[in-house]
């Protein structure tokens, strides 16, 4: 069962589990936006086709908080708020490095091939931003948190990748990535106006009780 963190007439917060793709993909396996389709038709006994806007999204491999849109009203202005970036997001992340300084602002243009769907840098590429406050360093492995400025595709993976920080076990962007172990990049918090009542709205999760994360 998906954790189900907030919910009201417009809005619907949960946690997204690790390895199920936010929406439906060439895997056809089960998908997010499907499941929670299926749960709002369940509770409400809805007899027709349930809408539920996906307004952004977290990777395949990647787990923590996300919000979706209950009415096209709501979706277009949290979209909106994307947009203009007043929606915040946070993540907690683990850096196979011990060197990274106390606090940096990547800045990169980067480029997807939507073929081998891998991110590279490119000066043709769409402007990529975050910034990073480093947490705690233990042995090889580093813990930061991350205010992403920009929602691009792999960002936070090929951005730390690029300054020889990989994410532990990115099985695309760490060369030295271990085998069959879960990529360490969790969305702890989301930020935004409700966007009905215009009301302050965050959301936080503690990170997950798994390694690495638990050894800090």
């Amino acid at each position: 069962m998906i954790n189900i963190i907030y919910e009201d007439n417009h809005l619907l917060v949960v946690e997204k589990p690790v390895n199920i793709p936010v929406q439906s993909d060439d895997s056809k396996d089960n998908d997010l936006l499907t499941i929670l389709k299926a749960y709002i038709k369940e509770k409400y006994n809805k007899p027709n086709n349930v809408y539920l806007g996906l307004v952004h999204r977290l990777d395949r491999p990647v787990g923590g908080i996300m919000v979706f849109a209950k009415t096209s009203k709501a979706a277009a202005r949290l979209s909106k708020q994307i947009q203009q970036h007043e929606f915040k997001k946070t993540y907690l992340a683990i850096c196979c490095t011990n060197k990274l300084k106390k606090q940096d602002t990547l800045t990169n243009y980067l480029l997807k091939d939507h073929k081998t769907n891998m991110v590279k840098e490119d000066k043709k590429g769409k402007i990529a931003i975050l910034d990073y406050e480093l947490l705690a360093v233990k042995n090889d492995l580093s813990l930061v948190k991350i205010n992403l400025k920009t929602g691009r595709s792999h960002q936070i993976r090929v951005q730390f990748s690029l300054i020889d920080a990989p994410l532990y076990a990115d099985q695309r962007y760490n060369k030295n990535a271990a085998k069959n172990k879960q990529i360490a990049l969790f969305a702890s918090s989301i930020s935004f106006k409700h966007p009905i009542t215009n009301e302050e709205l965050t959301f936080t999760l503690e990170k997950p009780d798994r390694y690495p994360f638990n050894i800090f």
